[in-house]
């Protein structure tokens, strides 16, 4: 690449990246980022997704798999010729980063907050010459979330993303960040906990909780769950509210892409059903 058709940019880690000013050839290693590559109109563009990348489905489908967020097929990203590659901190594993690194402009998130997500928007935008359509979008999201309604009483919440073992959503993390905007504290973000804690059912007896949220994503938590979790916590809660055990779409607390439009509507009925 010649001066006047790179750019250099800085990612989200604070890497230095050279990548073409209109990338025409792009992979994405993220599910809520390829979401987001496609609502900025760039179709025709993407060339590589992970098998998890689902949305929006009839597009995705057309779009090569190059493996797992955490298990790349480096020989089909080899065949597809990327000029730029978009990751995630969190998401993707550091030794196939820095492989696909070595050989291609790889660009990197990392995020924590709903602010994070929106940097995230508006830098991606910047990335792929669509800045102003970014632009509208991550303004959009910032309206819709300053416009959740909060709940006015402390409700003590478990965000539990997998069965066995029992693991939760701790502190430092994306789903902590949407939990506290609708007002919810999680029990479980103390820093003792660390990020993604494995739990005993003592220590879930122990934490005094209003509600647990399971989530359809990783594991995906259906009926049968909510009706054995409120079985077995139920009986040891002392919740001032009424314990309960809800269903909750995952890709609403967690994808930080595109998806956050409808997030913020989501979490509005969510607020609402515990008031």
């Amino acid at each position: 690449m010649t001066p006047d058709t790179s750019q250099t940019v800085e990612d989200q880690m604070g890497r230095t990246v050279i990548a073409p000013r209109r990338p025409t050839r792009i992979i994405s290693l993220v599910p809520s980022q390829t979401e987001l590559l496609f609502d900025l109109g760039l179709e025709a563009e993407i060339v590589g997704r992970t098998k998890f990348c689902i949305h929006p489905a009839a597009k995705v489908a057309q779009k090569q798999s190059v493996g797992g967020t955490k298990q790349f097929r480096f020989e089909v990203i080899d065949r597809l010729q990327p000029d730029l590659i978009i990751g995630n901190k969190e998401e993707n594993y550091q030794e196939g980063i820095e492989r696909l690194a070595a050989k291609y402009p790889v660009w990197m998130s990392d995020i924590t907050t709903l602010a994070d997500a929106l940097d995230m928007i508006r830098r991606v935008g910047r990335l792929v010459d669509r800045e102003e359509r970014a632009e509208r979008l991550a303004a959009e999201i910032d309206m819709k979330f300053a416009q959740l309604p909060v709940l006015s009483r402390p409700y003590r919440v478990g965000y539990f993303i997998w069965q066995k073992p029992f693991m939760v959503a701790g502190g430092q993390t994306f789903i902590h960040d949407m939990l506290t905007r609708c007002g919810l504290v999680n029990v479980f973000a103390a820093g003792e906990y660390g990020r993604y804690p494995e739990l005993t059912a003592e220590q879930i007896h122990a934490a005094n909780l209003d509600a647990i949220l399971l989530s359809s994503e990783p594991f995906p938590f259906a009926e049968k769950h909510r009706q054995a979790f409120q079985e077995q916590f139920a009986s040891t809660a002392r919740s001032h509210f009424g314990f309960a055990v809800y269903l909750v779409n995952g890709e609403m607390f967690s994808w930080y892409g595109s998806r956050l439009l409808l997030a913020a509507d989501y979490l509005h009925k969510f607020i609402d059903l515990l008031t």
